[in-house]
């Protein structure tokens, strides 16, 4: 099962900032439980939204040197609205601090321009074949899956023809 909280990157600008969207539909399993009556997507998920969001940014910025990019702090977070089907969760992220294999984002999530949540993430990149180098092949599968994610995600010749 594919767990991306993101379904298309509209803008991305390495070393800067990054514009996404996550389209909530109610074919999503979760909302069945989520709550009954009154489906919403979870504050956990928004958050996760934010997170991948900003891990695409730290791989077009890095040049996707790492295979591996883990959450390592979330702080300052704040959840405003609910997220509901049929409506679309716009993200966005920018880089507030880097500092080697961390960088700190600042980012938020937003319905019809409302403010919806907002969190300052740090992330950290990794190869796995620097603690262990027989996971040398893991890091190249890992590298060449997000790669394509990447391109299903960002493509900037649709988004210049939208203008």
């Amino acid at each position: 099962m594919r767990f991306c909280l993101i379904d298309e990157i509209t803008e991305i600008e390495a070393g800067g900032s990054i514009s996404a969207t996550k389209n909530l539909s109610m074919a999503e399993e979760y909302l069945q439980d989520h709550f009954p009556g009154f489906p919403v997507i979870p504050g956990v998920l928004m958050l996760e939204a934010m997170v991948q969001a900003s891990s695409w940014l730290m791989h077009q910025t890095n040049n996707f040197q790492y295979s591996t990019v883990l959450l390592k702090q979330a702080k300052a977070i704040k959840f405003n609205h609910f997220l509901q089907p049929g409506k679309t969760l716009v993200v966005t992220s920018k880089i507030h601090k880097s500092e080697g294999e961390e960088i700190t984002f600042k980012a938020s999530g937003t319905i019809d321009d409302q403010s919806t949540v907002s969190a300052r993430l740090t992330l950290k990149g990794l190869n796995l074949s620097d603690r262990d180098p027989s996971l040398a092949s893991a890091d190249e599968r890992n590298l060449e899956h997000h790669k394509q994610l990447f391109r299903q995600l960002w493509k900037p010749e649709m988004s210049d023809s939208l203008d």
